[in-house]
């Protein structure tokens, strides 16, 4: 993507990646600008993350053209960074208290109290803001996620903006630690000031990954569910959706009416209770056990043969793993210069 593809009144003007510069300008990240960090997901085919790969095993296209691995990586407990994105707008309020305590428990999980982990938490409705600024202890988000209450619109790709542009950064970005975005919601955005377009673009020059746990329930759909999506598969994520498949294994509750709805489990007893506890948290092991283990490689890639112009474009990277039936999740490609 180009600065002549933005619509509206960035179309043709410097103005929205002059506002990201100047935010990042006050604390500049120290790594070496031409280095490639690609983390990498391997699973099977039943979903389960394969962590006995060595660096013989990757193959990383850059361009199309194979390239040479600096730095391989396949350490557990990793360091990092992550952005706990909330969405408080009124979609969220049927099932607040469930993904209030699913924040809560992904919180305690991702940030144990070892300094090698840290955390910020962003909540979004109307307007996008940084609640708890980036932080390695648990308790002051934790106790603003138990004070919040849904209700507004949903200003979701400005709350991406602010996470890479409007938040304290920790020495060693984007390497040593690693930069993850959690989002809880649906996607939906009907007042930001940004474009998908441009955060995903912003994600991809800021080397973020971003993960999603959806709010939809229940077969229901959501007109941004699309925009989540992207934004995961485009920065090497993924989205888990914890409410939707609840009840698969469970036959004939659809042609039982109810007046709360048509559910497995009668809404207000314990089975309906586990049955959402139990998604929930299914859903939470998910995204901390793959953040916390990545492969992580790292690579310096030849621009000699291309003009200056083409150096700075989109570049598309492509990881390959010498296994058969397995599923490998890497970021879709990055930008080798800021503007």
């Amino acid at each position: 993507m180009t600065r002549k593809s933005f619509t509206g009144k960035f179309r043709g003007t410097p103005l929205f990646w002059l506002a990201a510069a100047a935010a990042l300008a006050q604390q500049p990240i120290r790594v070496q600008v031409n280095e490639v960090i690609v983390p990498v997901t391997v699973t099977d085919e039943k979903g389960k993350f394969v962590t006995n790969l060595e660096q013989k095993d990757f193959q990383v296209f850059d361009q199309g053209k194979e390239q040479s691995l600096r730095y391989f990586s396949a350490e557990r407990s990793q360091p990092v960074v992550v952005g706990f994105l909330m969405d408080l707008s009124n979609a969220s309020k049927s099932q607040w208290k469930s993904y209030q305590d699913a924040a809560i428990d992904l919180v305690l999980t991702l940030l144990p109290g070892d300094k090698k982990y840290s955390g910020y938490l962003i909540g979004y409705s109307n307007e996008a803001e940084v609640i708890v600024n980036t932080t390695t202890d648990s308790e002051p988000i934790v106790e603003k996620l138990r004070k919040l209450k849904p209700g507004g619109g949903a200003a979701f790709f400005d709350a991406i903006y602010k996470a890479s542009t409007d938040r304290k950064l920790v020495n060693g970005e984007p390497v040593e630690p690693r930069r993850v975005i959690v989002v809880i919601g649906d996607g939906h955005d009907n007042a930001s000031s940004k474009t998908l377009d441009q955060v995903i673009e912003l994600a991809q020059r800021n080397l973020v990954t971003i993960y999603g746990i959806s709010t939809t329930a229940y077969g229901f759909g959501s007109e941004g569910e699309g925009n989540l999506v992207r934004l995961a598969e485009e920065t090497g994520g993924r989205v888990e959706y914890p409410l939707q498949n609840v009840y698969k294994d469970v036959a004939g509750y659809l042609s039982t009416p109810s007046d709360e709805g048509n559910f497995a489990y009668k809404v207000g007893t314990g089975g309906y209770a586990s049955a959402i506890s139990s998604a929930i948290f299914r859903a939470i092991a998910n995204v901390s056990g793959e953040i916390t283990t990545q492969y992580i490689l790292r690579y310096v890639p030849n621009y000699e043969e291309e003009s200056k112009d083409g150096q700075r474009k989109f570049r598309e990277i492509n990881v390959k793993v010498a296994l058969p039936n397995v599923k490998v999740r890497a970021r879709h490609g990055y930008y080798p210069f800021n503007p």
